[in-house]
């Protein structure tokens, strides 16, 4: 059986190549910097005014959300399980001169006291990790206020590609599986950790694949405005970004 350091959601982030390539894999091309785009404004949205707040990016990866954050004013401390992604955030933050806190951590164990952070951003993160719950109980418990994070709806084409990832890693190709999440699910992990979600945004309803392929942002934003129109984004989107607020005691 492997262990949890075996497991591809930290395998595949300690290669280098993996790192170097990361970023314009994920988000290059016109798609790409679309996905950017969007992810920043709905940190903003569901932020708001984040000067001198302090803000835990947990999965920061190559430290997108970090960056954008800490341009903001942010007091941002990006964590990853993956010192070569953490290395590529690095160049960059210091690249922009902006101030950030890196450290290498497991979302399953934070090295933090309770609710030190004002605020949590977690994004694609607990569709890979091992244990899901044990990671979203951390945001929970080191967030004082505010999470926002992201997860691939079951209700939508992501569980078509989740399936077939999965049958091809079984069979021993080079993919990243991942989980899908049913809304009521992560709700009622939220309401055992004290938070509520107080909005949701969701991306598109075509697969992001699809949309990486035709590489249009004229036709992404045609085609997913009228979908979203007619009623299709808001039951069956992904990702869906959720902001959940701490409860009052």
């Amino acid at each position: 059986m492997k262990t949890v350091k075996e497991h591809y959601s930290y395998a595949a982030y300690a290669d280098p190549g993996m790192a170097a390539s990361f970023d314009a894999k994920r988000f290059g091309g016109p798609i790409g910097r679309l996905l950017l785009e969007d992810q920043e404004r709905i940190l903003v949205q569901f932020l708001g005014n984040v000067s001198q707040l302090r803000i835990l990016d947990l999965g920061a990866g190559t430290g997108r959300a970090s960056l954008a954050l800490a341009t903001r004013g942010a007091r941002v401390t990006a964590v990853d399980a993956s010192t070569e992604m953490l290395a590529v955030a690095q160049r960059r933050a210091a690249d922009s001169d902006l101030s950030i806190a890196f450290e290498k951590g497991d979302a399953h164990a934070l090295a933090f006291p309770n609710r030190s952070f004002d605020a949590v951003v977690c994004l694609r993160l607990l569709m890979h990790v091992p244990n899901w719950r044990q990671s979203l109980s951390e945001l929970c418990r080191v967030a004082d206020r505010r999470l926002v994070f992201d997860y691939p709806a079951m209700a939508s084409t992501a569980s078509l590609q989740s399936v077939w990832r999965r049958l091809a890693m079984q069979a021993g190709r080079d993919v990243e599986a991942y989980r899908v999440f049913r809304r009521q699910v992560v709700e009622r992990e939220l309401r055992r950790h004290g938070f509520r979600i107080s909005a949701v945004h969701k991306q598109f309803v075509l697969p992001i694949a699809l949309h990486k392929s035709i590489g249009s942002p004229g036709f992404t934003k045609t085609v997913e405005g009228g979908l979203a129109a007619v009623g299709i984004l808001r039951l069956a989107g992904s990702p869906v970004t959720v902001a959940a607020e701490r409860c009052a005691s």
